[in-house]
């Protein structure tokens, strides 16, 4: 791997996130937060109706190393229920980095539910150990699952600055990623919640119809900075900052 900007040279991804410390730049009243996509030249987030074939072998380590630098990770239903998420942080050297860096061991869980439609069978529910907390909607009751599950409802539809705020007040969340999908990111990027957007181009072309990285409109053209590109094999690696 090499580092195109800034100050070009060799690099590798435990290097290049050594140094990213986003739970140092909490705001107020949320936690700092950043967004992870991967896509194609072509712009499409998935292939067959999925991410995973789109990246290559860095892109995943990328994707494991960069949860490891956030209190929480965040996704939607509709990722949940396509991709069926198990623990995060299940491995002991995950664990133990983690912990050397001065996170939490576990990472909190953070699914947006609006009425509680998750595949409650994915491993991420029935292996112990892992600490779940969903947003939703509905006054449904969910299942009794072995991981450790909190639910926290809204009225009408989640509210995701509403759901920011709790995370940051009342579950001491001071970075959160967010891995997906498109349209829980429009909602993210529509409200000014994201700092850091974290996107991999891969070298790969698959037209058709598949989603983009965001889906629906925004309330105008949202400017970003390049803070850093990598690059492996014509496989780029970008993080972009919100000004």
């Amino acid at each position: 791997m090499r580092r195109l900007l800034p100050d070009p040279g060799p690099t590798t991804v435990s290097e290049q996130l050594e140094t990213y410390r986003p739970w140092e730049e909490p705001h107020q009243d949320r936690p700092f937060v950043a967004m992870n996509f991967v896509a194609t030249v072509d712009g499409r987030a998935t292939i067959e109706g999925r991410s995973g074939p789109i990246g290559s072998d860095t892109d995943t380590a990328m994707l494991a190393r960069l949860r490891t630098r956030f209190d929480a990770v965040m996704i939607g239903a509709g990722t949940m229920r396509t991709e069926r998420y198990g623990r995060l942080a299940a491995k002991p050297e995950t664990r133990e980095r983690r912990e050397r860096a001065g996170l939490a061991a576990e990472p909190l869980m953070v699914l947006v539910s609006g009425r509680l439609d998750l595949p409650w069978d994915a491993p991420l529910f029935t292996e112990e150990g892992g600490r779940v907390l969903v947003f939703t909607a509905t006054e449904a009751e969910p299942p009794e699952v072995a991981a450790s599950m909190q639910v926290v409802r809204h009225e009408g539809a989640v509210n995701l600055t509403e759901a920011l705020r709790h995370l940051r007040r009342e579950q001491g969340v001071r970075a959160l990623i967010s891995e997906g999908g498109p349209h829980l990111h429009d909602q993210m990027q529509a409200d000014g919640l994201v700092d850091d957007l974290f996107l991999t181009i891969a070298p790969k072309l698959s037209g058709g119809e598949a989603p983009r990285i965001i889906e629906g409109p925004l309330p105008g053209v949202v400017d970003l900075e390049l803070a850093w590109l990598l690059e492996e094999e014509g496989e780029l690696f970008a993080r972009y900052r919100r000004p």
